[in-house]
């Protein structure tokens, strides 16, 4: 029996991944070659089956086990049932139905293989078609970004179980200049403005339903350069920095060596330097465009989306954010990886107003009564800056050295849930075994 668009199974049908995904039309024909299956205590595959339907739970609870030591119990109800269930094929566990159980059988390559959804660009930010389905179903509505969309299942599923929605009133401040940013954002409702200034410039931008932000100081470990303010009640999906960096961040954002980087040219790749104007002024590749991180999301337009963009700046950081902000408005983007190995000047001290450099420069010329005589501190001045070119080259090493500390704690914090997360089950299961034991004993 064929499931009705508007029925309840329908609705659950909705929430599946990658069904999530399908334009409106795509998925009310899909739904009318849907067949929902009754299964009651028996077998839905067993280990080493080689059809490769995909099998998702509607209703009930089923029991994945392995010669008869239970792996794993999925409810209907979980997060873990909007994903088929153990997908590998040939199959490498049981599934067997707890009770009454219903199911769908998909095809494979029709479900992994939807068509493209339907989006126009708005200021820059790509606006999620309207389905007239129920606006609170936040999972829905971020399957269909484009981000998501390119990630593994096994990456989605891990975020879908840590995002959070939060709720904001009308001239609240969601992110504030010169804060510590901790959470990637997804605007579900509502709109926002986004207020930066560059020099004595102020910049705006509106941003809306499908967009995102907070990634720049994510991947940047800077506190945030600007403002966003809700300027109607707005609800945001929220994912931790950690799992963002570890869930997202590593399988989007893709790097190219310098090796690499000529022949990429010759195939006609572009260079953007994502410096500010007067390092990229000091110290540039050839054949480099300048846009700053920190106007980019204002001058997407002048982005090619016909040509792979390689993302330049001194030490490779800036130029993560830089290429995921691209990649999340669909241009083709990699990273210079370990960019053009040049210490990253302090972004604050470089934006500072001309007028008050030159008034600390006439306060250094100021003469004063202490200072010894030039001809006398030459060899200490030579020696000072000998030992000043010397630290900053360690304080870089430490920098790099830390980056890279964190980079492993965030893995390895991400392992530890994990292995928790197993710990828990296995300590289920040994109880499961101790009442039959408990059982059988009695029975004697």
């Amino acid at each position: 029996m064929a499931v009705h668009s508007n029925s309840e199974e329908s609705r659950i049908l909705r929430q599946l991944y990658p069904l999530a995904t399908f334009p409106s039309e795509a998925f009310k024909e899909l739904c009318a070659h849907i067949i929902v299956e009754q299964v009651q205590d028996k077998a839905i595959f067993k280990r080493g089956d080689t059809n490769t339907d995909l099998v998702f739970l509607l209703n009930g609870s089923v029991t994945l086990q392995a010669d008869g030591l239970v792996v794993e119990v999925i409810s209907s109800e979980s997060e873990s049932a909007k994903f088929a269930l153990a997908h590998q094929i040939p199959r490498k566990i049981d599934a067997v139905a707890n009770g009454l159980a219903r199911i769908v059988r998909l095809d494979a390559h029709t479900v992994n293989n939807p068509p493209p959804a339907f989006y126009h660009e708005d200021q820059g930010y790509a606006v999620i078609e309207e389905t007239g389905e129920d606006s609170d179903d936040w999972m829905t509505a971020i399957l269909r970004l484009p981000l998501f969309q390119s990630l593994p299942p096994s990456s989605l599923q891990k975020i879908l179980m840590t995002l959070k929605v939060a709720h904001y009133a009308e001239g609240d401040a969601i992110i504030a200049s010169d804060n510590e940013v901790n959470y990637f954002n997804i605007i579900q409702k509502g709109q926002c403005l986004l207020s930066r200034k560059i020099l004595d410039e102020e910049s705006e931008l509106k941003l809306g339903v499908g967009d995102s932000f907070g990634e720049e100081y994510l991947l940047t470990d800077r506190p945030a350069r600007e403002t966003i303010t809700a300027l109607s009640d707005v609800s945001l999906i929220q994912l931790e920095k950690k799992h963002f960096l570890t869930q997202i961040k590593t399988p989007t954002v893709q790097f190219i060596t310098h090796e690499a980087m000529p022949e990429a040219l010759r195939n006609g790749s572009v260079l953007l330097d994502v410096r500010l104007p007067n390092q990229y002024e000091d110290q540039a590749l050839d054949d480099s465009a300048n846009i700053p991180l920190m106007s980019l999301r204002m001058r997407l337009a002048e982005i090619p989306k016909d040509k792979q963009v390689i993302v330049v700046c001194a030490d490779g950081k800036a130029s993560e954010a830089a290429a995921f902000l691209l990649i999340k408005n669909k241009c083709k983007a990699v990273v210079l990886k370990g960019g053009m190995g040049i210490e990253e000047p302090d972004e604050e001290a470089e934006t500072t107003d001309v007028a008050d450099n030159q008034q600390a420069i006439l306060q250094v010329e100021q003469p004063d009564k202490d200072i010894p005589d030039k001809n006398d501190s030459d060899a200490t001045d030579v020696n000072v800056e000998n030992e000043l070119e010397a630290l900053k080259a360690e304080n870089e090493n430490l920098k790099q050295l830390n980056r890279g500390l964190e980079e492993q704690n965030v893995k390895l914090n991400a392992e530890k849930e994990q292995a928790v997360n197993q710990c828990q089950v296995l300590a289920q299961q040994l109880e499961r075994l101790k009442e039959i034991l408990s059982r059988l004993t009695k029975s004697k």
